[in-house]
């Protein structure tokens, strides 16, 4: 009996070792290197699309803006200089079309508003377009879709890597102290 009490602990002891910790599952959804190719593939493609539509648009003269947007004024403000900054109010509007001019958001739809430039969430494009142009102006731009919904799209009415073009209004730029001092 001693013996298969012996026995039994021996077991019990050598048997019961700490937890083992569960091994990662390895799933290869590709890599990135042809994440980042296919990217530079479809951003090339926009950009010859821009440049297609640049061309064929002997009214407008086009300025390409430092974060890859195309655009150009429909209004310019001559008199004005302060363009918006970091934690400026800014009232305006936009509309949101594709590069074949379809409206997908009308500037009746989306309505005047008030953004705080920096503070508030816009898609990357319109985010940078807005601190180009001063009160009373109105530009055009031409986003990659990089630039606008991306690969997500608004999940509403915008698609998967769609470009868009939109025309922007700034009515009225309230400066923060901030901005008026410097």
């Amino acid at each position: 009996m001693k013996q298969f009490l012996l026995l039994l602990m021996a077991t019990l002891v050598l048997g019961c070792g700490g937890p083992e910790p569960r091994r990662p599952v390895q799933r290869k959804s590709g890599n990135i290197d042809s994440s980042i190719e296919r990217s530079k593939k479809l951003l090339a493609l926009e950009e010859r699309m821009i440049g297609e539509l640049i061309k064929s648009d002997s009214l407008h003269e086009y300025t390409h803006s430092s974060t890859g947007t195309w655009y150009y004024y429909d209004h310019k403000n001559e008199m004005a200089e302060y363009t918006p900054r970091p934690d400026d109010l800014v009232t305006m509007t936009y509309n949101v079309m594709s590069f074949n001019n379809d409206t997908i958001y009308s500037q009746e739809e989306i309505g005047i508003f008030n953004y705080k430039v920096d503070k508030q969430e816009l898609f990357p494009g319109l985010r940078n377009s807005i601190k180009l142009l001063k009160e009373n102006e109105t530009a055009t731009f031409f986003f990659p879709s990089s630039l606008a919904y991306g690969y997500h799209g608004d999940e509403h009415k915008i698609g998967i890597n769609v470009p868009l073009k939109s025309t922007v209004t700034i009515f009225k730029i309230h400066k923060q102290q901030d901005s008026i001092q410097n």
